[in-house]
């Protein structure tokens, strides 16, 4: 492993979350793609081992470590197959606990920070809309302030821990009249009165949880707003470069995953008295592939170097889970053709690894509005700030 990022620290954080997914998780994981629950220990138990509080600062009960701890947790869900265990973990470690982190008062971070780090609380961060999908701006559920509390209505869809949540981050209009600008985040409590949750049936991401969200006249407490009223756009968009580049992370560890696998398989398989790793076309197609994968990877673990700095890098975060996706999709699909029959019968990996994979250029914002992003910024010069400075 690059030692240009990673310590001797680092390698034996990696050596003992390897142990603890192949003792702890591996054993559950066709379970939990079978029924699409996550039992409950699992949570206390990533808890317990300090997973979910990598990025929380010691005052709130995490380690405050560096995003290289980060890169290594999401390299290691990615290859124990099962894309929708590992959404479930980073949904609610690096999505609703991001937000929690940044911009929750001391009494939420009390309340449902501190129970995030210990796996007593799973979270899902609730932006977008049956409506609106990737249009984060045209989003149409409403918080109307009424006394000290606020009502909300309106619904949410494609929300990873969803169901089996214990609360939601909720973007909502505050201030409709004023577009993008009139959006603020809350804290929602799965109990409140009012909210309900339908699970998906995905192609993909079969252990995870993936709801739709209705909100019927939701009583919230003024207290659950977070961070200032009409700055939820804002802070949307500053965390989004920590969600792309986390998926752009997951993609490359996936490809790699897949390549490994593969290398092996076609170290042992024979045709015509010749193992397949010894055919040219094979050969060529799969070195291909690899340097793809290590393109990837490369940038990938540039632009987590420059985040970890506290740079903005919402255009490289952006690119990277543009391409990191498509390539994760492209080595994937040819991985399982180097396995020919074999890698379409489920009994084998390549099978599941492909559907999961296929979420990548979709989830966290399409490749299409990504492509749109990048050309506002590269195209038309357009400026992307942080708003927390």
């Amino acid at each position: 492993m690059n030692s240009m990022y990673f310590t001797e620290e680092h390698q034996l954080f990696r050596a003992s979350l390897k142990d603890f997914l192949k003792k702890e998780v591996v054993p559950h994981i066709e379970k939990w793609e079978s029924t699409g629950t996550i039992e409950r220990f699992i949570w206390k138990k990533f808890g317990d081992m300090g997973f979910f509080g990598l990025a929380t600062p010691e005052a709130d009960g995490g380690l405050g470590l560096d995003l290289f701890y980060t890169v290594i947790l999401l390299e290691e869900l990615q290859k124990i197959n099962s894309g929708g265990f590992a959404a479930a973990i980073w949904a609610h470690a690096y999505l609703a606990m991001t937000h929690l982190n940044k911009e929750a008062d001391a009494q939420l971070k009390k309340d449902y920070l501190t129970p995030s780090v210990h796996g007593d609380k799973i979270g899902c961060l609730c932006i977008s809309e049956p409506f609106g999908g990737s249009d984060v701006a045209g989003m149409r559920t409403t918080a109307v302030k009424k006394g000290d509390s606020y009502v909300l209505n309106g619904s949410k869809t494609f929300i990873t821990n969803g169901v089996y949540c214990d609360y939601m981050i909720v973007a909502a209009k505050t201030t409709p009249e004023l577009g993008n600008k009139g959006i603020s985040i809350f804290l929602v409590d799965k109990a409140t009165p009012g909210v309900s949750a339908t699970k998906l049936n995905k192609l993909g991401w079969r252990a995870s949880d993936t709801a739709e969200i209705a909100f019927d006249n939701v009583v919230i407490p003024e207290s659950n707003l977070m961070g200032d009223e009409n700055m939820g756009f804002s802070y949307i968009m500053e965390h989004f470069a920590l969600e792309r580049l986390i998926m752009g992370i997951n993609a490359h560890a996936r490809a790699e995953h897949a390549l490994e696998y593969a290398l092996q398989y076609m170290s042992e398989r024979q045709t015509f008295g010749t193992t397949i790793n010894q055919y040219q076309a094979l050969r060529h197609r799969l070195v291909d592939l690899y340097a793809d994968m290590e393109l990837c990877r490369e940038y990938n673990y540039v632009v987590a170097s420059r985040l970890n700095k506290g740079e903005y890098v919402v255009k490289e975060a952006t690119i990277s889970k543009l391409k990191s996706t498509k390539m994760a999709d492209e080595v994937i699909y040819e991985c399982l053709q180097f396995l020919g029959g074999y890698g379409y019968i489920e009994d084998y990996p390549l099978a599941r690894m492909l559907r999961d994979s296929r979420l990548g250029p979709i989830g966290g914002g399409t490749s299409e509005i990504l492509r749109e992003i990048l050309g506002k910024i590269i195209i038309d010069k357009k400026e992307y700030k942080s708003a927390i400075d």
